[in-house]
């Protein structure tokens, strides 16, 4: 499989249109389908972006090697902090506040399991 069918593939693990996985990293829907269609050739700066943003590894977009979610905590953080600054700071500020109650239940849950 190529860089391009995998980016393809990763688009649809995430459940995302064209329009939607183009306007995440800035680019243009007919950039995408062209990508996906192997019109265009993914060069490293796409797919490092397409890595960094969606959480992806690079080393699966480049040879289908692993898995295709990076697992790891800070991949992760990477993500969250790509979208949080994409927001306006109203919107962040209810992010976070979204956070600490989610806090709260998840250690109220775990207080009413506790033996």
């Amino acid at each position: 499989m190529t860089v391009n069918k995998r980016i393809k593939e990763a688009r649809l693990a995430l459940n995302m249109t064209q329009v939607d996985f183009a306007k995440t990293i800035y680019i243009s829907n007919g950039y995408i389908a062209e990508l996906e269609n192997e019109h265009r050739v993914a060069n490293d700066r796409i797919v490092h972006l397409i890595a960094l943003t969606f959480g992806i590894s690079e080393q699966w977009l480049k040879t289908g090697e692993g898995e295709m979610f990076n697992k790891t905590p800070e991949g992760k953080r990477e993500r969250i902090n790509n979208l949080f600054d994409e927001l306006n700071p109203y919107f962040q500020d209810y992010v976070l506040k979204q956070i600490a109650q989610l806090i709260e239940l998840q250690n109220l849950n775990k207080k009413e399991h506790e033996p």
